[in-house]
């Protein structure tokens, strides 16, 4: 029980024995700093049950907590504010208590329990990973790795849009332009030789219409008849008909993608435990869907398309199979959820890791399937993320103005080595250990910058300004820890079995000792929110309470042995909980820098 539980349960006993009143809530807030104290009990909510002064009801229950409650050392109210000093021995009990732990904070995931399946990247095999994509990736891993850490069983997984005329519009390119290159003859990634691929049909089928409309049709009937689009659609027709030919160039192109994309994760320092190809996913649902007709989940309209009525639900009516029979978007993830429970026996929930402008898709998604029955559908989660912009304006693939993501880790690193070299903080480094350092630096300020922000808050992405060595930064949280290694290196010889009780906190070791037991907290909050932001945001105040510290008081000279061993165990513990709290976010810590 921390401080805060210990402290609400007080209270609650205090008030039945004090007014003979049962409370169901209380209050609590960290003490304002020009105030002494620890923990504040707000006393104005309780006036709904307890008749009084709210300066005298404080004053009743101050007294009776200190007399009653070994952690209260003493009290003081400030206009109806109870603001509680917690006893030095509390904080010393706490930190004896995890000082040797190892991953404190995080809860093992129970065997036996349920597990969540969390859903992240989900790209399209005609171009390659973009700024975007870095967002999507990095938010799904990190919720995924937050989940795992709050005591979840976790898989990892993405669909891959293999399929649809978007592939092809690349695969014609390549079969008209691109003389039989490969990877390896190029010596490009294949995502990136594919992306090539599909703006260079985008060039190309701007160029026919161009033609045409100066021949006198109209735009819009150009855009429909342009002769390299209509190959296209043929080629789509012959995939879908199983046409050798097309198949095995579907195969090869697809698998030069993949290959680009596994060294973009590798480089992201992202993973996945599975892969769902809507090539395989998309017949799926359609049994679902007859299911549902017979059992009046779904109706069929005159033309034959099938319809659900969600205008009960504040939505509106939503077709789940076309007049002809063929599957919609939202008939393939029907099916696909129901594969995934399938697959994995134990799932009790899912995470969908989208952008925003799929909010609507996954609240009809979710409603349908709970509505045909399943009962882990009320467990189902849209990760909902606003995009990502750059100071230059919005990406459009087609056009090739997208920000690589291979490209932006570079840039990352270099930007990382151009500051470092100006600060001259890596002198006696080799050149070997500084790119290295430069890629931790890098990565780093990269993931922090995007996961500091909640998730549906859309970002204006500033490389220069995410590779700050000071604010609230990766790299500033990367630099407090290599200090704290630093004094743990030169503090090699200390004598940990010294007995710490009873010592006399300094502000400054509380003020850190309270930060650091908040931590199990945020885990937990972290992974209720879905949120990042959360663990980021956390680290960064732990990294300031820490510098605080580091700036008042002597750690190596404290004035005896007992307090500066003392020091040493906090500084290290919080060096712990520091890369805890970045591994969460997928990001390294270096041990010098």
């Amino acid at each position: 029980m921390d401080i805060q539980e210990l402290i609400i349960t007080r209270v609650k006993e205090a008030v039945k024995q004090l007014f003979d009143v049962e409370l169901e809530t209380v209050e609590l807030q960290p003490t304002r700093k020009d105030f002494e104290g620890d923990v504040t009990v707000v006393v104005f909510p309780m006036l709904r049950l307890l008749r009084g002064n709210p300066q005298a009801i404080g004053e009743k229950l101050g007294a009776f907590l200190e007399e009653n409650v070994k952690e209260v050392a003493r009290f003081n109210v400030v206009k109806g504010f109870l603001n509680l000093v917690i006893g030095d021995n509390y904080y010393l009990d706490f930190f004896n208590a995890i000082k040797e732990q190892e991953n404190y904070g995080y809860v093992t995931p129970d065997p036996d329990g349920k597990a969540v399946l969390v859903e992240y990247s989900s790209p399209n095999t005609n171009k390659p990973l973009h700024l975007g994509h870095i967002r999507n990736n990095l938010l799904g891993y990190s919720v995924a790795e937050i989940l795992k850490a709050s005591g979840k069983k976790v898989y990892k997984t993405q669909i891959i849009n293999d399929r649809g005329i978007h592939i092809c519009k690349s695969m014609l390119a390549w079969k008209k332009f691109g003389n039989g290159e490969t990877p390896e003859s190029t010596g490009l990634k294949g995502d990136k030789l594919v992306g090539n691929y599909y703006v260079t049909f985008d060039k190309a089928y701007k160029k026919e219409i161009g033609e045409l409309v100066a021949g006198g049709m109209p735009k819009d009937e150009a855009e429909k008849k342009a002769p390299l689009l209509l190959e296209a659609q043929e080629m789509l027709r012959k995939w879908e008909a199983g046409d050798e030919e097309t198949v095995n160039l579907w195969t090869t192109m697809n698998q030069w993608v993949y290959d680009g994309f596994d060294i973009t994760y590798k480089n992201l320092g992202v993973d996945f435990d599975s892969y769902y190809y809507e090539s395989d996913t998309y017949l799926l649902g359609k049994d679902v869907v007859e299911d549902g007709l017979e059992r009046g989940v779904f109706y069929r309209k005159e033309d034959g398309s099938v319809w659900i009525d969600l205008t009960d639900e504040g939505l509106d009516e939503k077709i789940v199979l076309r007049a002809d029979g063929t599957a919609v978007y939202m008939t393939q993830d029907i099916g696909t959820a129901i594969q995934r429970v399938k697959d994995h026996p134990d799932i009790g929930g899912m995470v969908y890791t989208v952008g925003n402008e799929q909010d609507y898709h996954f609240r009809v998604l979710f409603l349908i399937l709970q509505k045909l029955g399943f009962d882990w559908a009320k467990s189902l989660y849209h990760l909902s993320y606003g995009m990502v912009d750059l100071p230059g304006g919005k990406m459009k693939s087609r056009e090739g103005t997208v920000v690589d993501a291979d490209d932006l880790v570079v840039e990352m690193a270099q930007t990382a080595g151009e500051i470092s070299r100006e600060l001259g903080k890596l002198d006696g480094y080799s050149e070997e250990e500084k790119e290295e350092l430069y890629t931790i630096i890098g990565l780093g300020a990269l993931k922090y910058y995007i996961l500091k922000v909640d998730p549906r808050k859309r970002i204006l992405f500033n490389p220069e300004e995410s590779v700050d060595f000071a604010g609230n930064t990766g790299p500033f949280i990367q630099y407090t820890y290599a200090r704290i290694r630093s004094i743990m290196r030169k503090a090699e010889g200390v004598d940990y079995t010294k007995n710490i009780d009873g010592l006399s906190l300094h502000e400054k070791e509380k003020e850190l000792l309270k930060q650091l037991e908040m931590f199990p907290e945020i885990v937990r909050n972290a992974a209720e929110n879905y949120s990042p932001a959360v663990i980021a945001n956390y680290t960064y105040d732990l990294v300031k309470e820490f510098n605080s510290f580091y700036q008042n008081v002597s750690i190596l000279g404290a004035e005896d042995d007992i307090r500066k061993v003392f020091r040493v165990q906090l500084s290290q513990k919080v060096g712990e909980v520091i890369a805890s709290g970045l591994r969460l976010l997928g990001i390294d810590v270096p041990e010098r820098m």
